[in-house]
């Protein structure tokens, strides 16, 4: 009989605006590992390292994506060092976005990820949706709000 373990992966994202370019991730990822871990990049993370105010707070995107049925445990990411994360979950394979593939950051976190025995696969950025564009939207709904004329509505007396 064979006890092999199981495949651990570990995905993590901001998953605000949560649209089908994270489900994709997700789905994709757990197709490579018995168990799946989505990291949620924490408020305060974003906020240093991406600069971006999120839209949803940490923890109902912690609930959205934990409710994922290709989910098996969803935490919050609340350090930058993909290594650190590593050290306390132990997965072994890691998966990322192909927008990271051959940058800096992707190569040095293909090196540490080596070195402890870790896997990186990337998946297909999703062209047609990101959060960077839906934000786009919103700010430019926002704007066309607060300058549009304020009309009455309603109808006669």
């Amino acid at each position: 009989m064979s006890t092999t373990a199981p495949r651990i992966g570990y995905s993590a994202g901001a998953f605000d605006l949560f649209h089908i370019g994270h489900l994709n991730l997700l789905k994709r990822a757990k197709d490579y590992c018995d168990y799946l871990i989505a990291g949620v990049v924490s408020d305060e993370m974003l906020r240093e390292n991406k600069g971006i105010e999120p839209v949803i707070p940490l923890a109902e995107r912690l609930e959205i994506v934990r409710h994922i049925d290709v989910v098996d445990e969803a935490v919050a990411e609340v350090v930058p060092d993909k290594l650190e994360t590593w050290k306390s979950l132990h997965f072994d394979v890691f998966f990322k976005g192909d927008d990271w593939r051959g940058t800096r950051e992707g190569l040095r976190l293909e090196r540490e990820f080596a070195e402890v025995g870790v896997e990186v696969i990337y998946f297909p950025y999703t062209l047609s949706t990101s959060s960077t564009q839906l934000r786009r939207a919103l700010k430019t709904l926002d704007e066309t709000r607060r300058t549009a004329p304020l009309t009455r509505s309603g109808g006669a007396r």
